[in-house]
């Protein structure tokens, strides 16, 4: 039997993530391939012209799953009926500015969007957060939106994860698909901590940790780490324009594994609101190891954290709080 469309919501939906985005969604790249969608996206009122070239690609590109585009520049029109809404649009940064730099105007922007997703979206609506700084555009987003259910609310660092994936499977010259089980713990910015302590490499000989098998700790707790963490800059300076393509994949993969389930015994990294696990402040959204399964995520717990990632841990946890109380201050 057919399924019922559902209904996603791309924000900033004329802009490069959006524009790389939508397509993978008309196509099941996100939901599944027997999944029909109706698209609705919201962008400023000067990308208006841009918007409907972007919905007019969408007819010409005769979709079979979309069912429908909706593009508007009123937030209250885009906001209606959504069952996923995947907010991409943001202040952006530019080369050389400084994530505070673009907090208070994204306060602005998330609180008038939450409202309208408060008032108007579909009961048990799944929202995530791309925009950045994304893991304190989701606490604001939370916050105006107090109907949402805090486990329906998340922020990207899925591109962090993936990041980290392609790099042990360029360093071990392995399909990044044998990979799994990296973490990306934190804040999506350059305080994360991609952590391999708990991941492995599917080999002829089966599971081998990712440390027994690069044999460099000194690369592994350094340069590893410094390049996922930096790598949104190196495309910038390399593109002239921030991660688009990559983002968007990522946010497919994000959705889909909260939807559809992740493999039994892979996790996947989320920002999610701290209930306190592995010692995190409670009521921060911060990327934590999940699993997903019927259509909820659940923190991988138990983990063994070492003296060396404790530090890591602490240390973007007190960027998130210091960003957090920012953030507070700009709606005083």
């Amino acid at each position: 039997m057919a399924k019922d469309p559902v209904r996603v919501l791309v924000t900033g939906a004329a802009g490069q993530i959006g524009y790389a985005l939508v397509p993978m969604i008309a196509r099941g790249v996100m939901l599944g391939a027997d999944q029909p969608v109706i698209l609705h996206m919201l962008d400023i009122p000067p990308a208006a012209e841009a918007l409907n070239g972007v919905k007019m690609e969408l007819v010409d590109a005769a979709f079979p799953l979309l069912k429908g585009v909706v593009a508007t520049t009123d937030v209250v029109e885009a906001c209606t009926g959504v069952n996923i809404a995947v907010m991409v649009g943001g202040f952006p940064r530019k080369e050389g500015m400084e994530r505070k730099d673009v907090m208070s105007k994204n306060v602005s922007i998330y609180k008038s969007q939450a409202s309208a997703l408060e008032k108007h979206a579909a009961a048990n609506c799944k929202v995530l957060v791309v925009a950045n700084p994304a893991n304190t555009n989701a606490l604001i987003l939370k916050e105006f939106a107090p109907s949402i259910p805090e486990k329906n609310i998340s922020c990207l660092t899925r591109l962090d994860h993936n990041r980290a994936l392609g790099q042990i499977s360029e360093r071990l010259n392995v399909q990044v698909s044998d990979v799994k089980n990296v973490i990306i713990w934190g804040n999506h910015s350059s305080t994360q901590y991609p952590d391999v302590n708990h991941a492995t490499v599917k080999t002829p000989a089966g599971e081998k940790a990712v440390r027994e098998l690069v044999v460099d700790d000194a690369w592994l707790n350094g340069e590893f780490i410094t390049t996922v963490q930096q790598r949104g800059a190196a495309i910038i300076k390399a593109r002239k324009l921030s991660s688009a393509l990559s983002a968007a994949s990522a946010a497919c993969d994000h959705i889909r594994d909260w939807v559809l389930g992740t493999p039994e015994g892979t996790w996947v990294s989320m920002g999610v609101y701290s209930d306190g696990s592995y010692n995190v402040p409670a009521g921060l959204i911060y990327s934590f190891p999940v699993y997903c399964q019927n259509g909820e995520w659940k923190i991988v717990q138990g983990l063994n954290i070492d003296e060396f990632s404790r530090k890591k841990l602490d240390l973007t946890a007190e960027e998130l709080s210091e960003e957090k109380a920012l953030a507070y201050s700009c709606l005083s």
